[in-house]
């Protein structure tokens, strides 16, 4: 079975754990066989006369003795075999979660968030009721049917049993093609419910904007229609599951029915007793919830195993970028050289970066400027290894980047991007994201560097603030400042400013550039920006323009040089002055 495939890894680690479940299992659908013996022999003991109050005490006594018996057997499998199948939803969201962690942006691209939400709610709660609930109904199944029929044959007669049994190759199909449906329609519901997961991120996501562009009307028709699509299709799961029970039962009473009857003229024909007869129905009756856990364990089954290709799926695929077999140690990023470097995004039709020849010695301070949508993020990314590049095209204190651990290359780097990210809670928290263990001063010292000490100050709970989600709380440049304290308490060797700026005036950008040149004095600073005056102190500027150095030099050279960048610093300038 391909859930069984799938799962094989966990049932290999945890064997010892279900071996104990099933066996408390069969030890107790054993001794559950014992009351219907009982209860044949004290009818036929009333039947011929025979029966006495001692015999009769007796048999109560044993029925309740097996009664206690069986309940300590169920509290121990259930016990044991659901507290596994929590165990294996635990392990299985881990290994996402650190799946996803290593994944690079390109594997994002392919996969909504919307969908990666769904297989780590309701895809691994699919896995954890078919490692549980479905081996339940399993070993149910299984073992049920042959001590049942086993039962009847030594017990009661194999031709009144066989009899009986007509009517069950007929479910076994009916059970086979309403699961095959349930698998198809099971699969198409959960991609609606990543579809709905995608809508409610953006909806949640952009209410700002909604709300300004007065587009709510629009976006909850939107959502309506994406919700009753998910609807649609789990009413059509739901029409399947219901089916089963209603299939199973027919069945089951025709072969009621053909026991009830063919047992009678059996025992009219004495070649069964009253009691025999009475223990067949008995173990007939036993034998629905075993045909019944049949069908669900079909139901629970195809559902785990349409989840665990899901999320199967997303577990089998690698990161672009990964670390090589020998990395090199002990190197110390003293230069950074993109030597002659082209890059280009998986699936994209042209370079988003022509030839780029840039040089950096530790200590510098490298500008990047250029028109919106010139390969300034993307050039400075290339130092973060998101995606894979020309062996040899960058170059870290003279190793290629490529050859050099991915754990290294992140303890150097510290990136403060465009699209800030904070996370719901304090201040304080927010900042040392990057070193957890970093004391109250060193908190302070980020804090001033990023010129937010003022702002914090007039906060009532002052670095205990609770943000919100995303910095609800803040405005646009308190979110960048913390997001600048973040990497400046990491005191990384190389920090990258990618337009984190923006949203300051100029006033405070120049006291953060201050304090950054003051206290990073002999570490590596590169900062892209559209506001030239950012760069104007840096040892060397590189002006892109379609992914291509058009421009290069120090801030007097490219004004001497009186091309886009001169133009650009010129009509700043103007600007600023007007405001």
């Amino acid at each position: 079975m391909a859930f069984m495939m799938r799962m094989s890894w966990f049932f290999k680690l945890r064997w010892k754990v279900y071996l104990v479940a099933i066996l408390a299992m069969i030890a107790d659908f054993s001794i559950v066989l014992i009351p219907p013996l009982i209860m044949g022999d004290l009818v036929d003991m009333v039947n011929y006369g025979t029966l006495t109050q001692a015999l009769l005490m007796k048999n109560v006594m044993l029925l309740v003795g097996i009664a206690l018996v069986a309940y300590a057997l169920v509290l121990i499998w259930v016990n044991v075999l659901f507290s596994n199948a929590m165990q294996a939803e635990l392990m299985i969201r881990s290994k996402l979660i650190r799946r996803l962690i290593l994944m690079t942006p390109s594997f994002f691209q392919r996969n909504s968030r919307g969908d990666l939400m769904a297989q780590a709610t309701n895809d691994i709660r699919a896995v954890n009721m078919a490692a549980g609930f479905g081996v339940m109904t399993l070993v149910h199944t299984v073992v049920g049917c042959v001590l049942v029929l086993t039962m009847m044959i030594i017990y009661v007669d194999y031709r009144l049993m066989l009899a009986a049994l007509i009517p069950m190759p007929f479910l076994a199909l009916a059970i086979r093609k309403l699961g095959m449906a349930m698998r198809n329609r099971f699969v198409a519901a959960q991609q609606a419910f990543g579809s709905l997961n995608d809508q409610t991120l953006e909806s949640i996501s952009g209410i700002r904007v909604i709300r300004s562009y007065v587009q709510e009307s629009y976006d909850v028709e939107a959502f309506r229609k994406v919700a009753e699509d998910t609807m649609h299709k789990n009413v059509r799961v739901s029409i399947i599951h219901a089916l089963f029970h209603p299939v199973i039962s027919l069945l089951v009473g025709l072969s009621f029915s053909i026991g009830l009857g063919v047992g009678s003229y059996m025992m009219y024909l004495e070649i069964i007793t009253l009691g025999q007869f009475v223990t067949f129905n008995i173990f007939l009756g036993m034998l629905i919830w075993p045909m019944i856990a049949f069908g669900e364990f079909m139901n629970v089954m195809q559902r785990g195993s349409a989840s665990a290709d899901r999320i199967h799926t997303t577990l089998v695929q690698q990161p672009d970028v990964v670390d090589v077999a020998s990395p090199i140690t002990g190197v110390i990023p003293h230069t950074i050289n993109f030597n002659h470097m082209s890059f280009r995004y998986p699936e994209a039709s042209m370079d988003s970066l022509v030839d780029i020849e840039v040089y950096i010695e530790r200590g510098q301070t490298l500008g990047v400027v250029g028109r919106t949508g010139s390969g300034k993020s993307t050039l400075l990314k290339q130092l973060l290894r998101q995606y894979p590049i020309t062996t040899n095209s960058l170059l870290i204190g003279g190793v290629s980047i490529e050859q050099i651990a991915l754990n290294q290359i992140n303890e150097w780097m510290g990136y403060v991007p465009q699209e800030y990210l904070l996370l719901s809670k304090t201040i304080r928290d927010n900042i040392r994201l990057g070193k957890l263990t970093a004391t109250t001063e060193e908190v302070d010292n980020a804090v001033r560097m990023a010129s937010l000490s003022m702002d914090i100050a007039q906060m009532k709970e002052g670095l205990e603030t609770m943000i919100g989600e995303n910095g609800l709380m803040l405005s646009g440049g308190q979110k960048q400042r913390v997001g600048i304290a973040r990497a400046l308490l990491v005191d990384p060797e190389i920090l990258i400013l990618d337009d984190a700026l923006s949203a300051v005036d100029a006033r405070t950008e120049s006291a953060i550039l201050h304090n950054i040149r003051h206290e990073r004095h002999g570490r590596t600073t590169i900062i892209a920006t559209h506001r030239l005056s950012a760069v104007s102190h840096a040892d060397w500027i590189i002006v892109l323009d379609d992914g291509r150095i058009v421009e290069e030099g120090t801030h007097d050279q490219l004004i001497f040089l009186g091309g886009w960048y001169k133009e650009q610093y010129e009509r700043q300038q103007i600007e600023a002055s007007l405001l």
